[in-house]
């Protein structure tokens, strides 16, 4: 029998998404199943979504109304989403306030809004009160070198400080596309992270995740993250077959260099979509060499955890 490609991908991407029939009956209870799709399998929450247009080119799912439902088919409950607009503009109250609304008309309850804050703009402080009270945000995304501070600068820790008294979570984008693809008039500095561990050191209730952090934070970096603070990460750009499954062993195929486990509990689905493709992380997931309880923990658990903890 013949089988075209169309077939072929699906079929492929049912049987990664499914989830084992061997499951004990707790077991099953504990997952929380749908049963929409080609198969059952356990709900997702993303930690890192992006709304609006990218600067550069034209991305498919761009809309917010196109992405919610493209999450949706995927079992998608819950995405963390910041906002493309962050990156360059100088009204950060207004890039906050798109945000806040669009996931309020149109996230069908499912998106949850993290504002940013810029320390190169003046007033930093009421754009971050205007997150927590007004827009009541459980959290902020930051993107050094994209805008235009670093770990160094004088208010970063003060940030740190004042966000987690505010009981809100902290998202620390190392990169938004691989250099190799920036378009060639704009310069992103390369943000040095050695400082980050000290920086939490001081802070040790904050509430710090990294997206997107693979090329910034590694070797000797990562190991001191993972060991002196509570950081978590997301996965959107672990690579490599088996590469979450091999980070959570110690033992990386590649860039991470790595000599220390990552815990599963460290880890959160993190799709960076639209500039990936959903199923890029999914499958990346899925190929994994991972029990139930720690796709699962990846998948929904860790994420729920750390959404609900107190600082």
């Amino acid at each position: 029998m013949k089988v075209n490609r169309r077939t072929f991908f699906g079929n492929t991407l049912a049987a990664a998404l499914s989830v084992p029939t061997v499951l004990s009956t707790d077991a099953q209870s504990q997952l929380s199943v749908r049963r929409e799709g080609y198969q059952d399998y356990p709900d997702i929450i993303d930690t890192n979504i992006n709304l609006f247009e990218w600067p550069f080119r034209r991305l498919k799912f761009a809309g917010t109304n196109a992405l919610v439902e493209k999450l949706q088919r995927h079992h998608i409950i819950q995405a963390w989403a910041g906002s493309f607009e962050a990156l360059f503009h100088k009204d950060i109250n207004g890039v906050n306030y798109r945000l806040a609304e669009a996931c309020r008309v149109d996230g069908k309850g499912m998106l949850l809004p993290f504002g940013t804050v810029n320390l190169a703009w003046p007033d930093w402080e009421e754009d971050l009160r205007r997150c927590h009270e007004d827009y009541r945000m459980p959290g902020i995304r930051l993107y050094p070198g994209y805008q235009p501070f670093d770990l160094h600068h004088e208010a970063f820790l003060p940030l740190v400080q004042q966000a987690t008294e505010r009981g809100l979570i902290i998202q620390i984008v190392g990169d938004m596309e691989d250099v190799r693809t920036h378009h060639p008039t704009v310069h992103v500095s390369d943000v040095d992270f050695d400082l980050l561990a000290d920086i939490l050191k001081k802070v040790p209730v904050a509430r710090v995740q990294l997206l997107y952090w693979n090329h910034k934070v590694e070797g000797k970096k990562l190991d001191k993250l993972i060991t002196e603070t509570n950081v978590l990460l997301d996965i959107s750009r672990v690579e490599s077959t088996g590469g979450v499954g091999r980070l959570i062993e110690g033992k990386p195929w590649q860039g991470f260099g790595s000599a220390k486990a990552v815990p599963v509990e460290r880890l959160l689905f993190g799709s960076h979509a639209p500039y990936f493709p959903m199923e890029s992380s999914l499958l990346k997931l899925f190929e994994s060499p991972l029990s139930i309880k720690q796709t699962k923990a990846i998948m929904i658990d860790n994420a729920d955890r750390f959404l609900k903890a107190l600082p």
